[in-house]
């Protein structure tokens, strides 16, 4: 059964930087996930750096992360795709996001977020690839 799990909850409000609650991936078969990034409300002049960590106890992050997600500014959603298929160490997964926020106004920034990850199932080996349906060797 595919893995599915947020590692920032539906609708988390933001307003500080932070760490999410360490997620246990070590029941993974292709240890490979499709990301989510929703955002579903924000302020004007600031912007949301979301990253994802892993880690082999759940306690120790490291120092460089996994995945980066590209700069937010607005309402919308982000996609990406994870691949630790190569990194058997990391058996925990925990989103960091930093909030920056500049011009006039209020002085705290502010989102509404949530990171949603879907494992992708693996690929059978038993399933012909387009190339070979179109050549007609399967």
């Amino acid at each position: 059964m595919a893995l599915n799990f947020s590692l920032i909850p539906a609708d988390t409000k933001l307003d500080a930087n932070g760490d999410g609650q360490p997620v246990d991936i070590s029941s993974s078969e292709s240890r490979t996930f499709f990301c989510r990034l929703t955002i579903s409300e924000q302020k004007e002049q600031e912007s949301l750096d979301v990253s994802i960590w892993g880690s082999a106890d759940g306690q120790e992050f490291g120092k460089t992360p996994l995945l980066k997600l590209p700069q937010q500014f607005y309402r919308g959603t982000t996609k990406m795709v994870l691949d630790v298929a190569l990194r058997s160490e990391v058996k925990f997964l925990r989103a960091k996001w930093e909030l920056n926020r500049w011009g006039r106004v209020a002085p705290t920034p502010m989102f509404v977020a949530t990171l949603d990850l879907e494992e992708v199932p693996p690929m059978s080996r038993e399933t012909p690839t387009r190339r070979a349906l179109l050549t007609g060797k399967v």
